[in-house]
């Protein structure tokens, strides 16, 4: 390869309330929070910024949580003229029914589509999609 090492060291997912949202993804991954900024001036409480980030010696990407003034939840599958989720994240786990339960637990809720066999799609608090297999 030529030109600059790139490196994708993060993803950053938009949220009506980053600061929970932040919480949710800490509790289901085991990672810590390590960054829980306020809302600046004029925004509201629920506003702010967060990162939740792998825990020393452990791999993966860190999450940030941003605010967002006009979210609007995604609808999954897609429908026509409602907003799309344009991403998703991928869990690998070595005991599906249990991550589902413990993100369930924890405010996610199960999709009602299931489009594989041995997939279980979830959304979020706030209606991300994401997938474990």
């Amino acid at each position: 390869m030529t030109g600059p090492r790139i490196e994708l060291t993060s993803v950053t997912i938009t949220s009506p309330a980053p600061r929970r949202l932040a919480r949710f993804w800490a509790e289901l991954l085991g990672w810590p929070v390590t960054a829980d900024e306020p809302p600046g001036p004029g925004e509201p409480p629920e506003a702010g910024w967060a990162q939740v980030r792998p825990p020393e010696g452990v791999h993966g990407f860190t999450l940030n949580l941003e605010w967002e003034r006009h979210y609007r939840r995604p609808v999954w599958p897609a429908e026509p003229d409602a907003q799309v989720a344009t991403q998703h994240l991928d869990l690998h786990t070595d005991d599906v029914a249990a991550a589902v339960a413990r993100a369930v637990g924890l405010g996610a809720v199960l999709a009602e589509h299931q489009p594989q066999e041995h997939v279980r799609v979830l959304l979020d608090p706030d209606g991300h999609p994401f997938c474990f297999f």
